[in-house]
């Protein structure tokens, strides 16, 4: 069994590869997930109950058994239970730190017999075996044995010359509420949420590519959106190139232990 922290869009990448290399996966989640690429998320089953991406169905499961059970089905099960507890019951072979908290972890390398961590925060041989690089750049997606990934840059990928202002972050701390969908082409300075009151305003024209879930609490600069200048709806549905090339990182950091392999299709 491969268990899986975090289910968003970079984590997703991850599930989506395992997935369609045979292997079991279950994914762990908060009760509430703060996820801004929802149509890309298997985080979106908690709201939804089910969710597919790009054609690999999810279901939110119950418990152990019920996870159990829908693997059997092909569907990826999506439990709650943030401190992964279910490992031991799910005989857990691989754990996948995908939650991007970008801190060490609670969950150290004795927590599985393969431990791999996504990006800053984890460093291979301490607090996990395996870290994949998440920063863009040469070296995206390879597998680090020895050390650490790059720092976090605090900046997202420059897309059309848009680099800060594609994130859309909470102007204060509150309940979001939405006044535009995911996919939706929006005109600069048009409305696209607001939190107790205070206005989240498209900075230019684009396509909202992921908003978080309405009614969601966040603090002051919480990320909770992303626009897209490209202005293509299609994205919105797409796994990015990035959390693919993660997701391979990951396959080629379980397939190169043996021990790990013989007992993934056994």
């Amino acid at each position: 069994m491969i268990l899986v922290r975090g289910g968003g869009d970079l984590a997703s990448g991850v599930i989506y590869r395992l997935y369609q290399a045979g292997m079991q996966v279950v994914v762990t989640e908060l009760p509430q997930p703060l996820v801004v690429r929802r149509l890309v998320s298997f985080a979106e089953a908690v709201y939804q109950k089910e969710h597919s991406v790009e054609g690999v169905p999810s279901r939110l499961a119950n418990d152990c058994e019920e996870a159990l059970a829908l693997l059997k089905k092909r569907i990826i099960p999506v439990l709650i239970d943030p401190a992964a507890r279910c490992r031991e019951a799910l005989r857990t072979i691989v754990l996948v730190d995908g939650r991007m908290t970008k801190q060490p972890p609670e969950l150290g390398i004795e927590a599985a017999p393969l431990v791999i961590g996504l990006g800053p925060g984890f460093i291979a041989g301490e607090n996990c075996h395996a870290v994949i690089e998440t920063n863009r750049g040469h070296t995206l997606g390879r597998v680090i044995w020895q050390g650490r990934a790059e720092a976090d840059t605090g900046l997202p990928e420059a897309v059309f010359r848009r680099q800060a202002d594609r994130v859309l972050r909470a102007p204060r701390a509150g309940k979001l509420q939405a006044f535009a969908e995911i996919g939706e082409r929006l005109k600069t300075g048009q409305k696209i949420a607001e939190i107790e009151g205070e206005p989240i305003l498209a900075p230019f024209e684009g396509v909202l590519r992921g908003i978080i879930h309405p009614g969601s609490f966040v603090g002051e600069g919480t990320k909770v959106g992303d626009l897209d200048p490209r202005n293509d709806p299609r994205f919105c549905r797409l796994i990015s190139e990035k959390s693919l090339a993660v997701g391979g990182g990951v396959l080629e950091a379980i397939l190169t232990r043996p021990e790990i392999r013989r007992q993934l299709w056994n």
